[in-house]
């Protein structure tokens, strides 16, 4: 987790930009949305035969080729979307985004009072549409007021990936491609808390773009069956881009089903906001899985996090919960309160204890709940780090958490990370791993991806998750994957099985 670099920026006059509703049923904030007639959409007159490129590209998209030896054509979108843009699904046809790619302009902290001269945009992906990027500085960004209808299906996901991806040169080991897809927000951070004024804003990791607000259920659209590839790009040292990022995200957005695979940098990081997440697979990430900060208050259920292997480099924790800004004093700082269920996190082999499969830090206070920690056979990592007295503090809570790792907890921090995990209910410290992997297994870098329950993790008793956060279903068992016939995450994700290959 490399932390977020925070600006008090802009202060934002207000002015009312009246709109009439339109686009999406489920169009942003009141006073928002009147698009006239958008673009995209319709195919080309024919259907190509399988194996050919498109002859043409929908109206509003640019044709600037052909890509994966010339079997498709390349359609794409426009670096500034304004008003309503659709990328449909059409035969012979992928779409890519160069540079900066933005949805609307920034709108400003107050739904009520868009900051004038804005617009919003409103970009809806079909079912199975791909889209690649060639650098590290492309990325796709959707700003404050704007929002972003990504909706695949368990058998026809979106996916976003790398030009190298789509023309067959990735390997297991591939990242750092293509800079990601990052969502900004108008919900609170710990900069903007839940009184801020109206001239509190932030700047988003590795963006110039502008987070936060007051407006902790604010929705910036719906992201469901989603595969986010080989990204992750270092701005400058300390400023990376992650697969996903949130900043200020409320929870009027859905994030359901979404894969991040090999980011060189965090899976998805979540940096203030309210957001909820559900069924969330993050494979091989170069540093952590899911990487919280700056004051998050949502939750996320069913998670599979299955790391590469730490190195001199990397600490690559499944989670890494943050509460910055830590030069606050701990009772007045609006700390980060992830509410977690449902986790399985899989660590790797590390030759030094200086690594940890789940490490939190600057007074977090998450609950973590009916979820199985584990690594390795013969790693040094340890399974938990409570790696500062203001974390102990807030006295993170543990309950129905079952560890199995070569050492329970971090060395440096054994004795806090202990007083914390002992402190909860019906938690294990030192069991043994039963996980197994799925049928026709693969491995990342050699190592078998073990995350389906064995007898061990279904013999705990799980806590009563909803009454942790209404957000939450209730389980009758702990960890991400039940047994061999729970098979959420098949289908739409990749890496898992040598049946779905990245």
């Amino acid at each position: 987790m490399t932390g977020l670099r925070l600006t008090t920026l802009l202060a934002v006059s207000a002015s009312a930009l009246t709109l009439a509703a339109c686009g999406s049923a489920e169009v942003a904030s009141p006073g928002e949305g009147d698009f006239g007639g958008g673009t995209g959409g319709g195919g080309g007159p024919t259907t190509p035969p399988p194996g050919t490129p498109a002859a043409d590209c929908p109206s509003g998209f640019a044709n600037v080729g052909l890509v994966a030896n010339n079997t498709l054509r390349v359609c794409q979108l426009p670096q500034q979307i304004l008003g309503a843009l659709t990328v449909p699904l059409r035969a012979g046809t992928i779409y890519s985004i160069s540079g900066r790619t933005e949805v609307g302009t920034d709108r400003g902290i107050d739904p009520a009072s868009p900051t004038p001269g804005s617009t919003q945009g409103i970009l809806t992906i079909e079912a199975g549409v791909r889209i690649f990027a060639s650098g590290g500085s492309d990325y796709l960004l959707v700003n404050r007021g704007s929002q972003i209808f990504a909706e695949g299906t368990a058998t026809q996901p979106i996916i976003f990936t790398s030009r190298q991806n789509v023309e067959g040169t990735t390997t297991e080991t591939s990242q750092g491609q293509w800079g990601g897809l990052v969502i900004a927000g108008r919900a609170p951070q710990a900069n903007c808390q839940l009184t801020a004024p109206v001239t509190c804003t932030g700047t988003v990791e590795g963006t110039s773009a502008f987070y936060g607000g007051n407006t902790p259920a604010d929705n910036s659209g719906r992201i469901r069956y989603v595969q986010i590839k080989y990204s992750g790009f270092e701005i400058s040292a300390g400023n990376e881009l992650q697969g996903l990022t949130m900043a200020g995200v409320g929870s009027g957005t859905t994030v359901d089903h979404v894969q991040i695979h090999n980011s060189s940098d965090d899976g998805i990081e979540i940096f203030g906001g309210a957001v909820n997440l559900r069924h969330l697979v993050i494979t091989g990430a170069d540093d952590d899985g899911l990487d919280t900060d700056t004051g998050w208050r949502g939750g996320a259920q069913f998670g599979i996090v299955t790391q590469r292997p730490p190195n001199a480099t990397s600490r690559s924790a499944g989670f890494e919960f943050s509460s910055a800004p830590a030069s606050t004093p701990l009772a007045s700082r609006f700390v980060s309160q992830p509410k977690i269920a449902n986790f399985t996190l899989v660590g790797r082999n590390s030759p030094t204890n200086a690594h940890t499969v789940a490490h939190f830090d600057t007074g977090t206070d998450p609950t973590i709940i009916n979820s199985v920690f584990t690594s390795v056979a013969g790693s040094q990592a340890g399974c938990l780090d409570i790696a500062d007295a203001d974390t102990e503090t807030s006295m993170p809570t543990f309950s129905s958490v079952y560890m199995s790792c070569g050492i329970s907890y971090r060395p440096a921090n054994a004795a806090r990370s202990q007083t914390v995990f002992t402190a909860g209910t019906n938690n294990t410290p030192a069991g043994a791993s039963t996980l197994t992997a799925p049928a026709s297994g693969t491995s990342l870098s050699n190592q078998v991806l073990t995350f389906i329950n064995g007898a061990n993790e279904t013999a705990v008793t799980p806590a009563n998750a909803p009454a942790v956060h209404s957000f939450f279903t209730a389980t009758t068992y702990i960890g991400a994957v039940q047994n061999a016939s729970d098979t959420w995450w098949q289908g739409w994700t990749c890496g898992l099985t040598s049946g779905a290959n990245c």
